[in-house]
């Protein structure tokens, strides 16, 4: 693999990126979705993040290798000093750094934008690479929400967990 780069994501980038989360929706539990959207579609939601002023960003080796955004935590405006993450990584690019890249990368995005708090919801508490990931980045584990999803013929959990970010609650915005 060449040297990896971390930039903004792109229209061009969507066939990648739905190639990734396609295969994450098919076969894994980090989504709760249970059919892959297609490529309208996905395009159509990294319009809506990077138009409400959300970065999304993808990682490059030799090829789009993961992407990872930030969104809305949740729509009543109290919440808008809090963003949720998600990171999803190319199966063939799994345990090479990509996640950590595109989490720092992403936590810095998210404080230039002035955001306090970013919150990590992780589809399946089996799910110990993503958990570690968070937990090396910064994140504490704040919670889990037992078989609240149904998939693969089997119930998951939530993991909850949550970093500050800048100065986080230290100070008024």
């Amino acid at each position: 693999m060449s040297s990896l780069s971390i930039r903004p994501a792109t229209a061009a980038d969507i066939p990648a990126i739905t190639r990734i989360y396609g295969h994450a929706v098919r076969h894994g539990t980090a989504s709760f979705e249970l059919e892959p959207p297609d490529e309208a579609e996905m395009a159509r939601r990294m319009r809506a993040l990077l138009h409400a002023g959300y970065p999304y960003l993808v990682a490059e080796a030799d090829a789009v290798a993961g992407y990872a955004y930030a969104g809305a935590y949740r729509a009543r405006p109290a919440y808008r000093f809090s963003v949720e993450n998600s990171i999803y990584v190319a199966p063939d690019a799994h345990r090479r750094g990509i996640g950590r890249a595109l989490l720092d990368r992403l936590i810095d995005e998210c404080e230039t934008r002035g955001y306090r708090l970013m919150i990590a919801l992780i589809g399946d508490s089996a799910q110990m690479p993503s958990i570690e990931l968070h937990r090396a980045a910064g994140f504490k584990l704040v919670g889990t929400l037992e078989g609240v999803g149904y998939k693969f013929d089997r119930w998951l959990d939530t993991v909850l967990m949550q970093r500050a970010l800048g100065q986080g609650t230290a100070a008024p915005p």
